[in-house]
């Protein structure tokens, strides 16, 4: 299999070649930047109940449903509310939830300018 070409760290001004991303002295402080004043998952309402509702979502649906539209058999990893929570989305709904691959839940949050 071919390998992806190296470029820059997404650091400005670092000249560590990636393959994506961060390398590994800024991926850290990378993190460590977006995660300053966030709350934690169980702050944000992902608790006991929200780890059970999101286990029967993945049994169920094991593949990204974002790929599987697009005939991609991609196995999910992440579930997604479809309706934010912050829009009055039902948190513990499982219709308005979906399974995602991290690659897909990462578009769709770009596509939409929200952290998660």
């Amino acid at each position: 299999m071919a390998k992806r070409p190296l470029r820059p760290c997404a650091h400005r001004g670092c000249p560590n070649l990636v393959t994506s991303g961060y390398c590994d002295k800024h991926k850290k402080e990378n993190n460590k930047r977006k995660d300053k004043g966030r709350l934690s998952g169980t702050e944000r309402g992902y608790d006991s109940k929200w780890r059970k509702v999101r286990d029967v979502k993945i049994k169920r649906n094991p593949l990204c449903e974002v790929c599987l539209k697009q005939g991609v058999l991609t196995p999910a990893t992440l579930v997604h509310h479809i309706i934010p929570l912050s829009k009055g989305g039902k948190r513990l709904d499982l219709d308005n939830l979906q399974s995602l691959c991290r690659v897909c839940h990462f578009k769709i949050h770009d596509e939409l300018g929200d952290e998660f």
